[in-house]
């Protein structure tokens, strides 16, 4: 290791940015199981995705040969005004719990949308309009996706439609109104401008919905509009491969002071911050050229890692989506409505439930108060108010620090910042007023969703 003092911050130059993004599946010997046709049971051909989605993000989609795939020009001009984004050693947090361990984390909240999702918004907004599209839809939970989508179609004059959680869009209603500042149009979901929509409330009445739902009612709306197509912000392997920026710079500025992490940690909904993260890492440990632990961290309240089956299952609980192979907790399961809308997902990236049940990574599950006293300690000392889907990877960085108080070991560890929490206050409110709960969904509720789960042959 350098003997040069490691800085606060650790910036790339912009020559240093990548130029490529990192396709990991490339060096897993056993791939993700391939996207399946509900009605036939047989994966999906690349002209039944390219109904619903861009045809250069198809081909991404179900690309696992190449390693690298080049990020084009505009992409990149548009990366410039973010990225790269710092890399920053937590001394502050290290000193306030006492703790021989070394922490690191990679802040993805420097751009308006708040968090890492303009990483992949920019790059599919680009491919939409490569393809001459006049608008796309999408869903999003907490908002973030969904403010990033809407930047990035007002930089390349597409028509933006999200469909947002109604939970959320009841609770964030200033990131309904930056979406809608940059032109987007947002609707709660499950709404009655849908055909599937109009069967989610009629089946469930009252819900506060789910990402399964806003996705259903994306699709459903992109398929039906000439010109349109539907863009994801998790879950997809193609979102992953664009989020492979924040691993690729996290480790080239760990690697410009000799630091090699012993620990990486991400929060995990759908999976993209997680898997963007540690894609780099987790290379070299397919390869055989480097070993690290990896943690994955999600909500008590929608355990899909944890509690879930790995299974084939509807990605939307409109049941209007393709199969995918994933951890799921059925896609008929409506999680509570916690904080942390980023994470209320049924299930998880087919990459990461792949790696997860290779024993190549690990999971937890976590409560919300206990995230939120976790996000308040940080916050009190590194100076950032993190979003609640980021604190749940500081919750866990702080658990393995302490681990090292105790043990006297001297571990290095990383973990992903997703990004700021800012239009989460009433969040922070009821911890504050001492009126937020924890639900944690019973074996039966779970096995009730699970046994639904579609029979595959």
């Amino acid at each position: 290791m350098s003997t040069e003092k490691i800085p606060y911050k650790i910036f790339l130059s912009e020559e240093e940015l990548p130029r490529r993004w990192y396709n990991v599946r490339a060096d897993m010997k056993k791939k993700p199981a391939p996207l399946l046709d509900p009605a036939t049971g047989k994966p999906c051909t690349p002209e039944q995705l390219s109904a619903v989605f861009c045809d250069e993000l198809v081909k991404q989609e179900l690309n696992e040969t190449d390693p690298y795939i080049d990020i084009p020009e505009p992409i990149i001009d548009f990366y410039r005004m973010f990225r790269p984004s710092p890399l920053i050693r937590a001394y502050c947090l290290e000193k306030k719990l006492d703790t021989p361990a070394k922490i690191y984390y990679k802040f993805e909240g420097n751009n308006t949308s708040g968090s890492h999702k303009l990483n992949s918004a920019i790059a599919q907004a680009y491919y939409a309009k490569a393809q001459g599209l006049k608008g796309v839809t999408t869903e999003t939970g907490a908002g973030q996706w969904g403010t990033a989508l809407s930047m990035a179609c007002s930089y390349f004059e597409l028509d933006c439609r999200v469909y947002m959680v109604k939970v959320s869009y009841e609770q964030k209603p200033f990131r309904r109104e930056v979406m809608r500042t940059y032109g987007a149009k947002v609707t709660p979901s499950p709404s009655d401008t849908t055909d599937v929509g109009r069967r989610i409330l009629a089946e469930f009445p009252g819900t506060n919905g789910s990402l399964g739902c806003a996705i259903s009612e994306a699709v459903e709306a992109a398929v039906s509009t000439p010109g349109y197509r539907y863009v994801l912000g998790s879950v997809l392997s193609q979102v992953l491969l664009h989020q492979s920026v924040i691993g690729l710079e996290a480790k080239a500025a760990l690697d410009k002071y000799g630091v090699k992490p012993d620990i990486i940690i991400g929060c995990a909904g759908g999976g993209s911050n997680l898997g963007g993260l540690i894609s780099p890492f987790m290379g070299e440990k397919l390869r055989g050229e480097a070993d690290y632990r990896f943690i994955a961290v999600e909500p008590a309240s929608c355990p899909s890692l944890t509690r879930g089956k790995y299974a084939y299952d509807f990605c939307d609980t409109g049941k209007v989506c393709p199969l995918q192979k994933m951890y799921t907790l059925g896609s008929g399961f409506m999680p509570s409505p916690n904080h942390a809308g980023g994470l209320r997902y049924h299930g998880m990236s087919s990459i990461l439930s792949e790696l997860y049940d290779q024993g190549l990574m690990e999971a937890r599950s976590v409560e919300q108060t206990s995230v939120f006293e976790a996000a308040e300690q940080f916050a009190r000392v590194e100076g950032i108010l993190p979003a609640p889907e980021s604190s749940h990877a500081i919750r866990a960085a702080i658990d393995e620090a302490l681990k090292c108080k105790e043990t006297g070991e001297e571990k290095t560890i990383l973990f992903g910042l997703t990004g700021t929490g800012y239009f989460d206050m009433y969040a922070y409110e009821a911890y504050n007023n001492g009126t937020m709960t924890d639900y944690i969904p019973t074996d039966e509720e779970i096995a009730a969703s699970l046994a639904k789960l579609p029979h595959i042959g």
